[in-house]
């Protein structure tokens, strides 16, 4: 897989952020119908999928060496967006072990593992790293094993601890997440860390989510996708960064919503630890604005319709009360009304100019 790295754009102040072409064909669009209502919705996370984000165990792409740029700034201003208790050293070297390994069978042109024993060196071209160190002696690190990889992955993650028949959120790497604190929700159940989402549990939705995870088998990894919008192509959209991002969703007008409003999507994995039998999460943010998915005819009818028939519970959720219908007027006129075809594949192989 050769990816073509963007590195000097940026997700904050002068938002440099820009698809390729090619990158928007390889968005995990998340409506696989023309309707939404929340479900569990997983399914076994194999590579191979319907666009190229389903390729690899972890996905790489042109965002990769900004993206961990900005986790270090976001890092570098508030330390305790990587917090690990002192219980999970296990499941962080399990982590550790599991991305090194996945990158580097995925991407051997950008990552090389090599073993020696307990002896290992790890070779991270894009980013301009080697290391060598001993697996489980954390000493031999610049930081701590979870800290250490997950500095060099996209996207968020947490360890669940399994225990009393639950899981418990006692780790995490979240310097991208859609307003939600790790700070706040470390060591919280399944159940409190998910407590603020509207009609889910009524459905029952997490009941059955935890039943299923609680079984989750060692080296059958499972995804889903969930999604939310975002104003300006903003990873960093913390409650503890509000004062920064919140004003934000106040500059939308019917003149730049197709170029200011992001449809933010989480392409979100679990896999079960080896020796640790923790739970690790990964959720990759991607962000394409309006603009970019009206370029897809698919994409642009199916979304026109997803936020006209939204549930009005689950839209103030999401934040989008503010802007939604801005964006169902900019995409009604580009809905020619055709059937949509189902799955979430964009149904195109280019982007017309």
């Amino acid at each position: 897989m050769t990816v073509q790295f963007k590195p000097a754009e940026t997700f904050r102040d002068t938002f440099t952020y820009k698809k390729s072409p090619e990158d928007l064909l390889r968005f995990p669009f998340p409506f696989p119908e023309d309707s939404y209502m929340y479900s569990v919705n997983i399914e076994p996370h194999v590579r191979g999928g319907p666009t190229a984000a389903f390729q690899a165990v972890f996905d790489i792409d042109e965002h990769y060496i900004a993206e961990c740029k900005e986790r270090a700034r976001v890092l570098a201003e508030d330390p305790k967006r990587c917090q690990v208790l002192p219980h999970m050293m296990t499941a962080e070297w399990d982590t550790l072990e599991l991305i090194m390994e996945s990158l580097a069978a995925d991407y051997p042109e950008h990552f090389t593992l090599s073993k020696d024993g307990d002896a290992w060196t790890w070779v991270n071209r894009p980013l301009g790293i080697q290391q060598s160190f001993i697996f489980g002696k954390a000493e031999t690190l610049p930081c701590g094993p979870f800290e250490y990889i997950t500095r060099q992955a996209q996207g968020d993650f947490t360890l669940q601890d399994q225990r009393e028949d639950n899981l418990f959120v006692d780790g995490g790497m979240v310097t991208t997440q859609a307003d939600w604190s790790l700070e706040f929700d470390i060591g919280m159940s399944f159940h409190e860390w998910h407590g603020p989402v509207p009609l889910a549990h009524e459905k029952g939705v997490f009941d059955r989510a935890l039943k299923y995870l609680l079984r989750l088998q060692y080296g059958q990894p499972v995804r889903r996708l969930n999604w939310t919008m975002t104003v300006n192509p903003r990873l960093d959209t913390s409650p503890e960064n509000y004062p920064v991002w919140g004003p934000d969703k106040a500059s939308v007008t019917p003149q730049n919503v197709a170029d200011k409003v992001h449809l933010r999507v989480e392409l979100q994995t679990l896999y079960r630890l080896p020796r640790s039998n923790a739970i690790l999460f990964g959720i990759r943010c991607y962000l394409t604005s309006v603009a970019d998915i009206a370029k897809v005819p698919k994409w642009r009818r199916r979304l026109h319709r997803v936020l006209r028939d939204l549930n009005p519970d689950i839209a103030a959720y999401k934040g989008l009360p503010r802007f939604r219908e801005m964006v169902v007027d900019y995409l009604a006129p580009l809905d020619d009304g055709a059937p949509t075809s189902a799955g979430i594949a964009p149904d195109i192989d280019k982007i017309e100019a």
